[in-house]
């Protein structure tokens, strides 16, 4: 089977398209073929190892990977290939993990799935592949006859930020002012459209290029960040959805009304370090809450984004989509920052 294979922490250029051995389903795995898989912008990070404390973390917690990557000779016998090891050295050689696809074969021990079925969901760190191999515990779902494998392999990570930011951890209620920095991307066009159904006004933040299509999801006002510093504004807003957190936690907390609550959900160094271990004396001491908030995949929330999806009131935004062969090409847009949604490749 063809994968995009890297060896090394760098840019897009350390991929390269390999024929590898096919996986084989354990007793309790699924083994699906994948239709198509989306990028976020951890992928970016485990990609070229920044920033370093991301690629740390990643190789000392994360489980070795279920599919190592063996290269095939013309003949099909495995070749050999050098591995990189150690701390620095990446543990997961194909990246990805919100994948749609079709059960192709199962395990002695599965009782939820057959072959045929089209599910959707996250594999751990090998969705760059033409097949991978899942437990069948893993958050899978259904994937509907009305939505595209595109679409759907656009939907866990990104979904499971939104869904659990606003109507879960906060409950966003209508009339709530939320302010959601990084609108433009792939889980903040999930939270726009989210927070505008649970009945918010929505003030959505990002980059010059994006301001037509966040308006064009629902967003009742858009800032430009590049032209506006949207933490200087006399507005005040009862949740601050941080989905690109480049800033002191203290600008944000300027802007929040005085029992508003501050959801970090992914960014930079110092602000999630301010976030985790500032944020609890900062909510014990005033009526402002600042959160570090870590979405937890679900099947239910999967499951119930597809409802969504057949009510027409959230649906992926997808900027564009590209073969495995140009995956590089893929990540080099989501690591810009100019994707508008999601960034898919088809297999």
């Amino acid at each position: 089977m063809r994968a995009l294979v890297r060896r090394e922490y760098g840019s897009p250029d350390v991929l390269q398209l390999e024929e590898i051995r096919k996986p084989d389903p354990r007793d309790d795995e699924l083994l699906i073929r994948v239709h198509a898989m989306s990028l976020n912008l951890g992928d970016w990070e485990l990609l070229t190892g920044e920033p370093i404390f991301i690629s740390v973390i990643a190789t000392l917690l994360s489980r070795r990977p279920r599919v190592q990557p063996i290269l095939l000779a013309d003949d099909g016998t495995e070749a050999p290939h050098p591995e990189s090891r150690g701390l620095l050295s990446p543990k997961h050689k194909i990246l990805g993990t919100d994948i749609s696809g079709r059960v192709e074969a199962v395990g002695k021990n599965v009782t939820q799935f057959q072959p045929g079925d089209e599910l959707f969901g996250m594999c751990d760190f090998c969705g760059l592949a033409e097949y991978v191999c899942v437990p069948e515990k893993t958050e899978l779902a259904h994937k509907p006859a009305g939505m595209t494998f595109e679409e759907a392999a656009a939907i866990p990570q990104a979904a499971f930020i939104a869904l659990q930011a606003l109507r879960d951890r906060e409950r966003v209620q209508p009339g709530r002012r939320v302010l959601i920095n990084g609108a433009g991307g792939g889980a903040g066009t999930f939270g726009v459209q989210i927070a505008k159904l649970l009945g918010a006004e929505v003030t959505a933040v990002d980059n010059t290029t994006k301001l037509d299509m966040m308006r064009s999801i629902g967003a009742d006002q858009v800032i430009d960040y590049t032209q506006d510093d949207f933490t200087q504004t006399e507005e005040r807003y009862d949740l601050i959805l941080d989905l690109a957190a480049h800033r002191s936690i203290f600008d944000f907390k300027r802007i929040l009304a005085p029992d508003g609550i501050y959801l970090l959900a992914g960014g930079g160094l110092g602000p999630t370090l301010q976030a985790a271990f500032l944020g609890p004396l900062i909510s014990r001491t005033g009526s402002q809450k600042i959160v570090f908030l870590l979405a937890a995949p679900k099947r239910e929330d999967l499951v119930h984004m597809t409802e969504l999806h057949a009510a027409g009131t959230v649906l992926p935004v997808i900027d564009r989509s590209y073969p495995l062969a140009e995956g590089a090409e893929a990540f080099r847009l989501v690591g810009a920052g100019l994707s508008k949604g999601k960034v898919v490749i088809t297999l």
